[in-house]
């Protein structure tokens, strides 16, 4: 085991004191320094006489044990500030990541080993991001601002019971009913400003009453944090009703009041601003932007309105635009610009199209790629015949990796995987595989219309999921997923879609290499889901470019790729709901291309065999790829490493 440097020592020193960390009475340690200075470097040298730091030590490297402790002083800090989108939150997790990143610089980066390098660089990213992440989230709920003004006072009250303030029943009587007038008031504002087609009362709007204008993704983000609001109010209420007789006989009635007022709103904004159906407005519904589950740019799991067959109306999404792009493809570490993205992506989609013709020919239908693509769709298993297709697929991909020895497949991973069937509903947001441990596959039930069953069918055949079943299993997602909860686990906290989606694309890319694809059938599923990869790179940038709505990036997934209509709605339902980053789609084929030029790099140079390369990057955990890199060309790193590797070539 190696010994920790001084440098680290006296950093993790500084941070046991700052955090409040109890000592423990173990042998001192001397300082070599000089004369001490006042204040925190008084106080450290203080903290060596009562601690060892000899337990921080770990295999995995020095920088291990500093990101494990950032991780749980991060989750208990979520914790103790529930409310996602308040200002003393902001302000907390602001100064944890400052206090971080100050410590991180206090290391002798040249004397850490390369490993730690790696994570110095990831940390050091990683605290930029965040820190970003705030200044954008404070941007945005800037701009929800005039449509929530009672947000703050809300979030006052949940935060004075965490910090166990005693409570004036009769004063917050006044408070809930001035924030109840509060919303009507706002409602007003916003009537005016819709006009009088948008108001639904019948009455006169008073002339000191300024009118509110909202867009329409601002508005669907307020309305979010008006339904986030309401679970802080009924949160802070249930603490207090009951168990203090006084509170309940001052706040029943105005609590209830404010409640359905705060309800109603929500529903005013979302039917008549948003546009959204009676039917599709979301009953409850986190701000998944705004809704930080542990620190800014984290994301909770999918609280989506309602879908329904055939309808469009609860996709609304919320673009971020160029400079947040910029930033999040930054944090990435993805030297290219937006619209370099979209080059990328069409040059890789010509090529697709051009393998399709040759699909087409040989199946008879000359260069009406279409045309096979359609007759591709009609080879579907029978009804109740679907759990044994992807059980067959499953085994074939197994075996064709092993036999190749392409990577390592451990006897528990290959005997540990599960599946279960989507549910009707699941599927209007996900009508293809899911997949991990457990594959969640897609297949109409009896309860399904007739056209949303052809649909389901066709989207699923037998060639489409052969090539997805490997991606969603072994050795992709099942694969990465096994060997990443059990070598250095620790990185998790950089975990990245361009490493997870990225790694199960890139085997659709090698195994098109490798032949996998037998016939002209094979071909055009594995080639239909390379183009599918394309147009997510295309339309999610250009939604968050303001350059295509969602009816466009449903229209251009049927166009150009050959989706069914209601696989390419849940398709752009999935992709604006909040649930995954603004980069996480296009992250599954730049990904992909980032490992495939890894591998030409290394393994198709004779520097490394297949194995060694896909076990030594499933071993390195989820991190952007360009650190993947680095770690297995044992590239030179400094202290002021920028991303710069531009992987796809020719641009």
């Amino acid at each position: 085991m190696r010994r920790m440097s001084k440098t680290l020592a006296s950093v993790l020193i500084a941070l046991f004191i700052s955090t409040g960390c109890f000592p423990i009475n173990l042998p001192a340690q001397t300082s070599t320094g000089g004369a001490r200075n006042s204040g925190r470097e008084r106080e450290a040298a203080k903290a060596t006489e009562v601690f060892d730091l000899s337990e921080l030590k770990t295999a995995d490297g020095e920088m291990s044990r500093m990101l494990e402790r950032h991780a749980v002083d991060r989750s208990i800090l979520t914790r103790s500030y529930p409310v996602s989108f308040s200002e003393a939150r902001r302000s907390r997790f602001r100064q944890f990541y400052q206090d971080w990143a100050a410590l991180l610089t206090k290391l002798d980066f040249d004397r850490l080993s390369h490993d730690d390098k790696i994570d110095y660089l990831l940390f050091k990213n990683h605290l930029e991001h965040e820190l970003q992440q705030l200044d954008i989230q404070q941007k945005q709920l800037a701009e929800i601002e005039p449509l929530v003004p009672f947000a703050k006072n809300i979030a006052d009250l949940e935060e004075a019971r965490r910090r166990m303030e005693p409570i004036d029943s009769a004063k917050t009587a006044v408070l809930l009913t001035n924030l109840k007038n509060q919303i009507d008031e706002t409602r007003k504002a916003v009537e005016l400003g819709l006009g009088r087609e948008g108001r639904t009362e019948n009455q006169p709007v008073e002339n000191k009453t300024s009118p509110i204008r909202a867009k329409k993704t601002v508005a669907n983000r307020a309305v979010a944090t008006v339904n986030s609001l309401k679970t802080t109010l009924r949160n802070w209420y249930n603490f207090y009703n009951g168990y203090d007789p006084v509170f309940t006989w001052w706040t029943q009635e105005p609590y209830r009041v404010l409640e359905q007022s705060l309800t109603a709103y929500a529903s005013f904004l979302s039917e008549k601003v948003v546009g959204l159906k009676p039917e599709a407005t979301p009953a409850s519904q986190a701000d998944q932007r705004l809704s930080t589950g542990a620190g800014a740019g984290q994301r909770s799991g999918p609280q989506r309105p309602s879908a329904r067959p055939g309808d469009t109306s609860d996709i609304v999404g919320d673009p971020i635009g160029r400079e947040a792009l910029l930033s999040e493809l930054k944090a990435e570490m993805i030297p290219y610009t937006p619209e370099e993205l979209v080059t990328i992506a069409e040059k890789e989609m010509a090529w697709c199209e051009a393998e399709m013709k040759k699909a087409s020919q040989a199946l008879g239908y000359g260069d009406n790629w279409h045309q096979a693509l359609e007759y591709v769709k009609t080879l579907y298993v029978e009804p109740g015949k679907q759990p044994e297709l992807i059980r067959d697929l499953a085994l074939e991909a197994i075996k064709f990796v092993t036999d190749r020895d392409l990577v390592t497949v451990p006897d528990l991973a290959r005997d540990s995987w599960r599946m279960e069937m989507l549910s009707p509903e699941r599927q209007l947001v996900s009508p293809f595989f899911l997949g991990g441990e457990v594959i969640q596959v897609s297949f109409p039930t009896n309860t399904m219309a007739h056209e949303q069953k052809m649909m389901s069918m066709r989207g699923n055949n037998i060639h489409f999921a052969r090539a997805t079943v490997h991606h969603e299993l072994i050795p992709g997602h099942h694969l990465q997923g096994f060997m990443t909860a059990r070598y250095k686990p620790y990185r998790s906290l950089f975990s990245t879609p361009f490493w997870g989606e990225g790694w199960a694309l890139y085997w659709e890319l090698l195994l098109w290499d490798l032949n996998f694809a037998k016939t002209p059938e094979n071909r055009i599923g594995m080639l239909f889901w390379r183009m599918h990869r394309c147009a997510r790179i295309i339309f999610s940038l250009s939604f968050h470019l303001e350059k295509m709505t969602p009816q466009e990036c449903i229209d251009f997934l049927v166009k150009r790729v050959g989706h069914e209509v209601d696989n390419a709605t849940a398709e752009v339902r999935r992709s604006f709901d909040g649930s995954y980053g603004p980069l996480y789609q296009v992250a599954y084929l730049l990904g992909g291309l980032q490992l495939y030029s890894l591998h030409r790099e290394l393994v198709d140079s004779g520097k490394m065999t297949n194995r060694v390369f896909h076990d030594w990057i499933l071993k390195e955990n989820r991190i952007p790829i360009e650190m993947v890199r680095a770690i297995l060309t044992r590239q030179k790193l400094t202290r002021d490493f920028k991303s710069g590797w531009r992987f796809y070539p020719g641009l």
